[in-house]
This record gives structure tokens, sequence and C-alpha cells, in this order.
């Protein structure tokens, strides 16, 4: 079985809109910008063994505020900078659809395409829908806290920090410690 961290993109990966408190997608890929030390944060997991899969809710495609064709152009330059092995995306606006977070769908489906065992990995994001929905998977769950003025994660995430580096320096030290304290082959 393999091991992910599942990624939130907007404040997770590339720096979110933030306007009234309240965080929203850049509009274009010249409006992307990668968060500083994302790149990095990233590699390590990579060399650590981990899948990294993105999973974002993009509803504004249902609204009708942005394009599919622009999502998946910035998905595509996403790929080519960041060692990411899928990007997976709900265009959906319904809060029933099993593939809308905090509705554990994506998750659920990548796992099960990419054998991951979902209680050895991650969920990181930065709202209280992506936590609940690596929570619902059955993920540990990773909160990056940027004080938006919107609900917090409840129950709170395992643990709360500002930025990927920091989350990815918690992860790898929660894998080395599961691979440390792993019972020895008799």
């Amino acid at each position: 079985m393999n091991k992910a961290v599942f990624l939130d993109r907007d404040g997770v990966l590339n720096r979110a809109i933030v306007c009234n408190g309240k965080p929203f997608p850049p509009d274009s890929v010249e409006t992307m910008e990668i968060l500083p030390g994302v790149a990095d944060a990233m590699e390590s997991l990579r060399v650590a063994g981990f899948l990294q899969i993105v999973v974002t809710n993009q509803p504004d495609v249902a609204r009708g505020t942005q394009t599919r064709e622009t999502v998946e152009a910035m998905h595509k330059h996403l790929q080519s900078v960041l060692p990411i092995t899928q990007i997976m995306a709900c265009y959906d606006d319904g809060e029933t659809r099993p593939c809308r977070k905090p509705n554990p769908g994506m998750l659920l489906e990548s796992a099960d395409s990419h054998a991951i065992a979902l209680s050895q990995s991650f969920m990181i994001g930065d709202r209280w829908r992506d936590v609940e929905a690596g929570r619902r998977a059955g993920c540990h769950t990773v909160f990056i806290d940027y004080g938006y003025s919107e609900p917090r994660p409840e129950p709170p995430a395992d643990y709360t920090c500002l930025n990927l580096q920091e989350a990815a320096a918690w992860i790898l030290n929660h894998n080395l410690q599961e691979v440390t304290n792993a019972p020895k082959p008799a």
C-alpha cells in the first residue's frame, strides 16, 4: 500500500486571494503565485515516499464565473513545476456531491486508484472543509491557519501550523516516529 499527502490547492500550494477575510482562487495562470517554500516542502515529502495528490473544490466553474479550461491550465502549470502525482478537482457547487469537500469522495477515489492506505496518509488544507474531508476519509489532518473570517475545523485538526513547510516537517517527523515505533520482525 502507498501513503499519500492530499493537498488543497488555493492557500496551500498557491496564494489565495483574500477579500473581506474570505479566500478565493486566482483567476488565471498569470495571477497564480506559488507560495514560498512549497516546492522544497513537496520535494521532501516526495523523497520520503509520499504520493502527492491535490484535491480541490472549484465551484466557480458550476457558477459560471470561471472556465474549466482556465482551471485545467492552472493545474497543468502546477504539475509542470511541482512533484504532483495527481490533481483531482470537483467542479460541482452542490454541498451534497460526493466529490465536494467536506465529503471525502476525491480522497476515496484517489486512494482506490493508487492503492493508498488512508490511515497512513495526511490531508493538508486551509479551510475547515479540507480538514473534515481528511477526517471522513480516515487520514491524519493538518490545518494551515491564515485566520480567515470563517469557521475553523471542529474538532480541530491533528496539527495546526502556518504554512506547508511546517506541515511537511510535522508529517515527516510523524512518519519517522511511526517507522521507529513499528514492531521489528522476529
